[in-house]
Parts: C-alpha cells; sequence; structure tokens
C-alpha cells in the first residue's frame, strides 16, 4: 500500500507549483556532504521533517517579498539577517566606490542626488541667495599683516598721452565743440585726460583746425583759447603754441594759402583777450627769418596798433557768421544784405554774404524780409530785382525749396497786419506771386494759397435785391 504524504506537505506542494526554482534551490541548500535527494520522487516529497517545509516555505515567501519591494522601493523593504530572519526597514548599503562619507545621494532613497536647495553652503560657490556678508576684520596677529595697508589709498593712474593718441583723442573732442560751442564742456573733457608734456599742444591743434574751417569756427576757436587759458592752460603753454605755430607756417601754407594773415589775427585775439604778453610781438623782433611768420606778426601789429588804448576784444575780427548770435542781430543782418543787394544789383555778391552768414536754416527770414521789401516800395524795380534774385538763388540752390516755401507762407500769415501799413499789400503780393510760379519759383499749390482781399457783396439785405452799381 503507497505511503501518503501529511496534510501540511500536500498543501505546501500545491501552494509552490509556480516556485519550482526556489524548491530547487532550497532543497539544493538543505543537501549536506553525505545527503542525497531520496525525499522527492516523479516531483513528490516522500518523506520530510515537518520543521524543514516551515523553514523552506518561509524563506521562500521572505524572498519573494524582498524581489518585489526592491523593485518597488528601490533598496527598500525586508531583508534576511543572519538568522535567516526576515527583518523591515533595513535598506541596502550604498554602491558608491567612496563610500558613504562622499556619497551625496539621499539615504532614504528618494531625490535625483542632486545637492540641497540653493547650495549655499557648498565648495566654490558664494553662498546661498540674499546672504549678506559682514565686513571681515583685520587679524593683527596674522605673519601677513602689514600695518601700512590700513593707510593706503588706491587711485586710478592715467598713463601721459603721446602724439598719435594726442590726435586721435583731442581732435574730435575740438570738432564737437564746433558743434556745440560749449567750452566748459570741452574743459571737462581735457582735464580727465593726463596731458603730460602736450598742454602746448591743445592751442596749435584748435588753431591748425579753425584755418581749414569757417570764420564762425576761429571765432570759437578764440573764444576757446580765452577760457582754457584760465583754467586748463597757463599763459606759457599759449605762448609755447604760438612760437610752434609760426615755425610750422611754410607746411600750413600748403594746405591754407591765407596762413599768415590768419595767425596774425589769432595772435592780435590774444594779446586782445589778455593770454598773451603785449611785448610777444616785440620780441621777436629781428630774430625772423621766415617771411611768413614775419608776414603773421606784421598783420598782429596792425590790428593792435588800430585797437590801441582800446583795452577792448576785437569783436568784428572773424566777421560775422554762424547761429550762435541773436535772432534780432540776424534780421539786422539780412536787412542791411538786402539794401545791400538794391543798391548795387549784383546776386554773385548777395549770394556769397548770404553763404558768410552761414544761417542755412534762416534764409526763411531772408525771403520773408525779401517779399516784405517789395511790398512796401514803390516801382516796378524793386519787385522785377528781388525777383530775379530769389529766382538766382532757388536755382543754385543756396535757398532750399522748403525754406523758401516757409517764407512766402509767412507772408500770407501776415498780410493782413502788412495791409494796414500798405493799402495795396494785396494787390501787390498777388502780381508778386504770379510772376514767382511764372519764374518758376514757387509751385501752383503755393500760388493757389495766396490770400485775396475780400470784395464787397453785390447785392445788400436792405437793397430790395438790387444790384450796386459800384463794384470795388
Amino acid at each position: 500500500m503507497p505511503q501518503v504524504a501529511p496534510l501540511d506537505q500536500r498543501l505546501y506542494i500545491e501552494n509552490t507549483k509556480n516556485s519550482a526554482d526556489d524548491l530547487f534551490l532550497f532543497a539544493d541548500e538543505e543537501k549536506g556532504p553525505g545527503r542525497t535527494t531520496d525525499n522527492e520522487i516523479n516531483g513528490n516529497w516522500i518523506s520530510a521533517p515537518t520543521s524543514s517545509i516551515h523553514e523552506a516555505r518561509l524563506k521562500a515567501k521572505a524572498k519573494r517579498r524582498l524581489r518585489k519591494n526592491s523593485s518597488r522601493d528601490s533598496g527598500r523593504g525586508d531583508s534576511l539577517s543572519d538568522s535567516s530572519d526576515p527583518v523591515r526597514g533595513s535598506s541596502v548599503p550604498p554602491s558608491s566606490p567612496r563610500g558613504k562619507l562622499l556619497d551625496r545621494k539621499s539615504r532614504l532613497g528618494k531625490g535625483r542626488g542632486l545637492p540641497k536647495k540653493g547650495g549655499g553652503r557648498r565648495k566654490g560657490v558664494w553662498g546661498s541667495p540674499g546672504e549678506v556678508y559682514d565686513l571681515e576684520e583685520v587679524d593683527v596677529q596674522d605673519p601677513n599683516y602689514d600695518e601700512d595697508q590700513e593707510n593706503c589709498v588706491y587711485e586710478t593712474v592715467v598713463l601721459p598721452l603721446g602724439e598719435d593718441e594726442f590726435d586721435r583723442t583731442v581732435t574730435p573732442i575740438v570738432q564737437e565743440y564746433f558743434e556745440h560751442g560749449d567750452t566748459n564742456e570741452v574743459a571737462e573733457l581735457l582735464r580727465e585726460l593726463n596731458l603730460g608734456s602736450m598742454h602746448s599742444e591743445v592751442p596749435m591743434l584748435a588753431i591748425s583746425l579753425a584755418l581749414e574751417g569757417k570764420a564762425s569756427q576761429r571765432e570759437l576757436t578764440s573764444l576757446l583759447l580765452s577760457d582754457l587759458c584760465r583754467r586748463v592752460l597757463t599763459r606759457s603753454d599759449v605762448e609755447s603754441s604760438f612760437d610752434k605755430l609760426l615755425k610750422a607756417l611754410p607746411d600750413l601754407v600748403l594746405d591754407t594759402p591765407g596762413a599768415p594773415q590768419l595767425v596774425g589775427q589769432f595772435i592780435a585775439r590774444a594779446v586782445a583777450d589778455q593770454i598773451l604778453s603785449s611785448s610777444y610781438i616785440e620780441s621777436y623782433k629781428g630774430r625772423v627769418d621766415c617771411e611768413h611768420a614775419r608776414a603773421a606778426l606784421d598783420r598782429a601789429a596792425i590790428l593792435l596798433k588800430m585797437n590801441q588804448g582800446s583795452g577792448l576784444r576785437i569783436d568784428n575780427l572773424w566777421g560775422t557768421g554762424g547761429g550762435q548770435r541773436p535772432v534780432i542781430q540776424l534780421i539786422k543782418e539780412v536787412n542791411l544784405l538786402l539794401k545791400e543787394y538794391l543798391l548795387s544789383g549784383d546776386p554773385v555778391e548777395a549770394e556769397r554774404c548770404l553763404r558768410d552768414l552761414e544761417v542755412p536754416h534762416f534764409h526763411h527770414e531772408f525771403v520773408y524780409e525779401a517779399i516784405v521789401m517789395v511790398l512796401e516800395s514803390k516801382g516796378d524795380r524793386t519787385l522785377q530785382i528781388v525777383l530775379q534774385l530769389l529766382k538766382y538763388l532757388c536755382m543754385s540752390t543756396v535757398i532750399t525749396v522748403d525754406q523758401m516755401r516757409r517764407g512766402y507762407e509767412r507772408v500770407y500769415m501776415d498780410i493782413a497786419e502788412i495791409n494796414i501799413d500798405v493799402p495795396s499789400a494785396y494787390s501787390i503780393l498777388e502780381q508778386f506771386v504770379d510772376s514767382s510760379f511764372s519764374a518758376g519759383i514757387i509751385n501752383r499749390n503755393l500760388r493757389d494759397a495766396c490770400p485775396c482781399r475780400g470784395r464787397k457783396r453785390l447785392v445788400s439785405e436792405g437793397d430790395g435785391g438790387r444790384l450796386k452799381l459800384e463794384i470795388c
């Protein structure tokens, strides 16, 4: 009669059909050096102690639970102790080769292994955002401590300018000054530079640029030298600069033929402004071999003799030009120019004088004053000669189309007030505008915009609808 396995053994076989590998593993572990596999025949246990079966069941259950938790919690779960008993809460030791002290991963099995938030205390960082540092106290006991360092004053050292660097730096400053005319700005910019031995080169550079410019720029140069001499330059620097100019006149004449006369005028203006000594010209008597330098000194001596005893600046030395003057003075210059043209009738000379004013933005005033002069004159000669001048200036593009239009529009706006003093202003203006359109000075739209004097009504309300015989 065959042997029947106990109930516990049969239940165990049915519950562990899907864990055959674990059973084989436990069976191999149970085998000793003198044991065989006689307990199993055809997949059935023949005879085994109850305690060994119960122990195999617990081991298989513990291993299944360990594999399940390890794949889900990355090392968290139950593990086996050295006595083969399940222990909860144990973790897998870190696999970093550097050990636990240098491992930056979380000990709880969470996170991505990144440093703490902010990273303010890591090596090589300034600190967490918003952290305020206190002043570091000086350690007197430090072997590197130096008592003299506490009284040190650190300043920015600006190297003196060389010749090439001086030209590249100062030339734009002077050229910009010709545009804005602010001597204070030039003085501030020069103070920031370490001119060193190049102080005497500033007046020479400014005068050299002014020789190639206009009369207004020469006037600005004289004002600049007068202001810098009291703030940045000394009188000896100015005298040294004029000495170099007199020696460089043979080269300056090649670019500017009138350089000797212009340099002489600069010398006279400098003496009048008291930035050159009155004996500067006398010190060159009998010691000048260059004819250009002699011509410059003679020119300066003549100008000073003309103004001897006045003690004032030679204000009209460079003429009048540029837009730095008041508007009232410009209007007087324009009226004087027009009166001279009416006497001479030379449009070429009038064009030259208008260019010398150097006020292209103010040419609409010239057109306005010319038309008003026509309205206030008697006879047809003034109308024709002014029309000839405007046509000449329009063809030579001295007066632009925009400035011409603005001049006519200003007359249109003021014709009502002009008519009070000149009763025939409307009729003369219509005649002049038609002639200007025929000559090509203005376009059709500007001609049609010419105002006309209002006509009397042909029918009055109290006349009963009768026409008036007199038409004005």
